[in-house]
């Protein structure tokens, strides 16, 4: 696992049910609301600040995301994504990455075939059970719930990263 998790160069995520917790909650208006998890966000940052890209794609167009990634700097950013193996191929032309340099986090069976190609397929304690049984690393939470956090950190503890991005909280 540790050698598989030093080549990741770039996270890539779905939204509903790993960002969030897969609800989508309107206003009577109309305005979409989704709820994420600052600790989620804080993974993500230290994650860019290892020096590894991170990256959303994700079935639905929502402008509630197309914030939620502008504030967290991820520039790759996929919306209405229906078959998502469309913009994964395009992001392993563009970035000129192999999958196996990617880690990948899904919760529902459309993910399914990004995450049997990655080099770190993981999903969500809440995720279906067809995806749970088909990925490296189930984490102990839910979507929306710290559970990006947990795979950030267990990927750069795991590649040697951590120390890197992390020690400054550590120091008196």
């Amino acid at each position: 696992m540790k050698e598989r998790l030093g080549k990741i160069r770039m996270l890539l995520l779905d939204v509903d049910g790993v960002m969030t917790d897969g609800r989508i909650i309107y206003s009577s208006d109309g305005t979409e609301t989704k709820a994420f998890n600052v600790k989620d966000g804080h993974g993500l940052k230290m994650m860019q600040r290892a020096g590894i890209e991170t990256g959303i794609i994700t079935g639905r167009d929502s402008t509630v995301v197309t914030h939620r990634a502008k504030e967290l700097g991820i520039n790759i950013l996929y919306q209405g994504a229906l078959d998502k193996t469309i913009p994964f191929k395009r992001i392993l032309q563009t970035f000129h990455i192999n999958a196996e340099e990617i880690a990948y986090v899904g919760d529902d069976i459309v993910d399914l075939p990004i995450l049997l190609q990655v080099g770190f397929a993981a999903t969500v304690a809440d995720a279906l059970p067809e995806v749970k049984e088909r990925v490296d690393y189930v984490a102990s939470l839910g979507g929306g719930k710290g559970a990006v956090r947990e795979i950030c950190d267990l990927i750069l503890k795991g590649s040697d990263r951590w120390n890197g991005v992390a020690a400054k909280y550590f120091q008196h």
